[in-house]
């Protein structure tokens, strides 16, 4: 590598020793993957290395507080500003000039760059930065750049770099490509694990271990949370240390960022999320407190809430987190987790592809004319559910056609940088009430906020000088010069703008004292106390979230809406049908929606009777053949035909309720039933028995008799509810038989109850024979005292049978 005359010398990074080896593979392979853990100098000292005047050298990181931070150091070194040889390309920020040989770009930035010239023109090297971090940008570009330089750039060098040393897959993905490692130059780290005391918030628990690590070392804190608002409460929780107490993540403006990562003369405690991992370096950090929490992006697809979760970080993230300690000099580190749960941490990070919403991921696919990404050499291919709900969603805002095919609008949505929701929002915005106005709430709503109601965070931004207000007055200034529309050009309504990005959610209040709203579509949610948003009949919800444990999604972010605005703004939602559905009644009526919003009603006279059938089968399935009559007659009827069924078989038919319900038409006559009342006048017996088969329905009384005749001359029904038959006889009655009787052809003995003669349970036998003689000596022992009236033969197989006293039988 060739250092600028009159520059400083580079610094000695371990990365150095593996460059003649790094480029030497690149020239011969043109791919290239490089191991190097955070801080041995792979995202500076590598792309001044790789740019030899052959072209622009273009390096692609995750986030945009790494792409300036990263030209800004590899500027210092060569001892120009940022904009000179080195320049950066972020979202609403650009550095370059004629100059410019090395660019550092996001991935995103980098993904559009390629859709619209893939050939790349003038780049000689692509670096992809931080590929172990697995973020659905990065992923991306790997999969376009790919197929790029299979198809139209086979001279288009690209080198990958990881932290972790599971770079095999990467490998393989860039055609079997050489993997050079360089090895970290690290101190030793002392790891020790500080469990939250049962209840404490992570942010108290950070807080306590800050304490400790300032008061048990030298040098500055670095911690690590999941998110903005965690960090504030943890700055406020240690407002009163000795120490500046820095946050550090991507809402944060340009300065404030610069200035977390500046050495100061008091000790520092940077409080920091995911952004501090591995792509940025934190100068003096002797100590790292580690929440053990990230947060990702999650999607429940059914009910169609997407957003951001807290997860626990994997193994390989508290590696790279604690080793921050240790790059500059012995450090120790601080897990807020008990040790035992270290062993139960994942390995390696969920990529985003599997978890994230994929609308913003699909429409690129569908520009790159690979509606299903088929084609494409992925890490992880997408997943078919997520991608086709992604899919459906683009149809549905116009941006492609329904095979998939991305129309002009849609381009259109893809060059503006947006989630396609917010790009409709703008588009369709912009042309209602201007330019400016929609801007403001897109702009709102893709930054996020702590506020539910938008109309107050708007008012409040409007007016406010801090730097979220100016990062948001600067962002809405960008949108609205994207657009070809007017300034103004009607009414700005906050939740016209909401409705139009997320149409689904528009919602209406439930009938009650709970704040419980019915979103187009089909979800619940509730307004959480102290909204400021009051009790409106109508929000267009731009935010909302489903917590664990309760019964209704979370509202999180909405603007006041009513009826008129709900229907202007999602017309594709309306329709209007006939209805006729089974509430424990037959329910028929016509019915105006907005989606599963119900927007008005009145009861039909003449519902269509295919409707109302299908109603009434929906009733009898929900609720079972208790709804139909049932004598007494029918009732034994069905148990003999189940019994027939259960000891022969075919042909007689099953006639369990789910046998019956599967196919009702077979044997039920549903034809004038209108109500509840008509199936209760239905003859459940008649019906059954047009299900007899014929002939054999002939032998029925001889096959399961609804009686038996018993040696007294009685004749007794037979209980068929059970899997057994029961013919329940005083015992007197079964004098002279031997033989148990037999039924369904002499297959299945009769279970039988012998009671005493005052109708109690004596014995239970399905052989009678063996119970003359092994069972009924004690028996009578035990009776013939207590019913001495009653006759107890020695030999019960040999005397009379009788149901009278022994008197009366005289």
């Amino acid at each position: 590598m060739t250092e600028p005359a009159g520059s400083p010398a580079l610094p000695d990074l371990p990365v150095r020793a593996v460059l003649p080896d790094l480029l030497a593979a690149l020239d011969e392979h043109g791919t290239a993957v490089l191991v190097a853990p955070p801080g041995t100098g792979k995202t500076t000292l590598v792309p001044l290395a790789l740019e030899r005047g052959d072209g622009r050298v273009v390096v692609a990181e995750p986030r945009r507080l790494a792409a300036r931070a990263a030209a800004s150091r590899m500027a210092a070194l060569l001892g120009e500003p940022v904009g000179e040889t080195v320049g950066y390309s972020v979202r609403g920020d650009r550095k370059v000039s004629p100059r410019t040989r090395i660019e550092v770009v996001t991935s995103g930035l980098l993904v559009r760059r390629v859709q619209r010239d893939p050939e790349l023109a003038g780049v000689s090297t692509v670096l992809l930065d931080e590929c172990h971090e697995r973020h659905l940008d990065a992923d991306l570009l790997l999969a376009l750049l790919l197929d790029v330089r299979a198809g139209l750039r086979d001279d288009l060098r690209l080198l990958a770099t990881s932290a972790t040393v599971a770079a095999g897959r990467l490998a393989e993905l860039l055609g079997d490509a050489p993997v050079v490692t360089a090895q970290a130059r690290t101190y030793p780290v002392v790891l020790s694990y500080r469990a939250p005391a049962r209840g404490q918030r992570v942010e108290a628990a950070v807080a306590s271990a800050v304490r400790l690590a300032l008061s048990e070392g030298d040098g500055d804190v670095l911690a690590f949370l999941p998110g903005a608002g965690e960090i504030s409460r943890t700055s406020a929780l240690l407002s009163s240390l000795d120490a500046d107490v820095l946050p550090l993540h991507g809402r944060l403006s340009a300065t404030r960022q610069d200035e977390a990562l500046r050495p100061r003369a008091r000790r520092r405690v940077v409080l920091a999320t995911a952004v501090a991992e591995s792509s940025l370096t934190v100068p003096g950090v002797r100590a790292v407190v580690d929440s053990g929490l990230a947060r990702v992006p999650r999607v429940d697809h059914r009910r169609g809430l997407a957003g951001l979760a807290t997860v626990r970080v994997s193994a390989a993230v508290a590696e790279q987190r604690a080793g921050r300690a240790g790059r500059e000099a012995p450090g120790r580190a601080y897990r807020c987790w008990p040790e035992h749960e270290q062993a139960t941490l994942p390995g390696y990070p969920e990529p985003e592809i599997r978890t994230a919403e994929l609308a913003r991921f699909a429409l690129e696919l569908a520009c790159w004319s690979t509606p299903d990404g088929s084609g494409l050499a992925w890490w992880d291919p997408p997943g078919e559910g997520a991608l086709a709900a992604a899919r459906t969603l683009l149809a549905t805002l116009g941006a492609t056609t329904s095979d998939g095919t991305v129309t002009p609008r849609g381009r259109r949505m893809a060059d503006l940088g947006l989630h396609p929701r917010l790009a409709r929002a703008l588009l369709d915005g912009a042309a209602a009430v201007g330019a400016r106005a929609a801007a403001e709430v897109v702009a709102l709503l893709d930054a996020g906020t702590t506020l539910t109601d938008v109309e107050a965070e708007l008012r409040r931004l409007r007016s406010a000088h801090d730097d979220p207000a100016r990062r948001w007055q600067r962002d809405a200034r960008r949108l609205a010069a994207l657009v070809d529309a007017p300034p103004n050009t009607g009414p700005a309504d906050p939740a016209l703008i909401v409705a139009l990005a997320h149409p689904e959610r528009l919602a209406r209040k439930r009938s009650g004292s709970a704040p419980v709203y019915l979103m187009a579509g089909g979800t619940a949610a509730e307004l959480p106390g102290g909204s400021g948003i009051g009790d409106a009949e109508w929000l267009a919800v731009a935010e909302a979230t489903r917590d664990p444990g309760r019964a209704h999604g979370t509202i999180r972010l909405a603007a006041t809406a009513d009826e008129a605005l709900a229907v202007r703004a999602a017309p594709a939602l309306l329709s209007e049908v006939d209805e006729v559905h089974w509430d424990g009644e037959v329910v028929a009526r016509h019915v105006r929606r907005l989606g599963a919003i119900v927007l008005g009603e009145r009861p039909l006279r003449n519902p269509d009777p295919a409707l109302v059938h299908d109603a009434v089968l929906h009733g009898l399935r929900a609720e079972g053949t208790a709804l139909l009559r049932w004598s007494q007659d029918a009732t034994r009827l069905r148990e003999r035909m189940a019994f027939l069924h259960r000891a022969l078989g075919a042909p007689w038919p099953a006639v369990d309720d789910e046998t019956l319900l599967s196919d009702v038409d077979s044997w039920l006559d549903l034809s004038r039933v209108r109500r509840r009342a008509d199936l209760a006048a239905l003859d459940a017996g008649a019906a059954l028995r047009g299900l007899l088969p014929w002939p054999e329905a002939t032998r029925l009384d001889e096959l399961a008799p609804d009686r038996l005749e018993v040696p007294s001359g009685s004749r007794h029904r037979v209980d068929y509810h059970g899997e057994q038959p029961v013919l329940a006889v005083k015992l007197q009655e079964m004098f002279g038989w031997t033989q148990t009787p037999a039924l369904a052809g002499g297959r299945v003995p009769v279970l039988l109850h012998l009671l005493s003669p005052a109708g109690r349970p004596a014995a239970v036998t399905a052989d009678l024979e063996s119970f003359w003689r092994n069972g009924y000596a004690a028996v009578r022992a035990d009776l013939r005292g207590r019913y001495p009236k009653h006759p107890w033969p020695a030999d019960p197989a040999t005397a009379t049978a009788t149901r009278h006293t022994t008197r009366r039988a005289r």
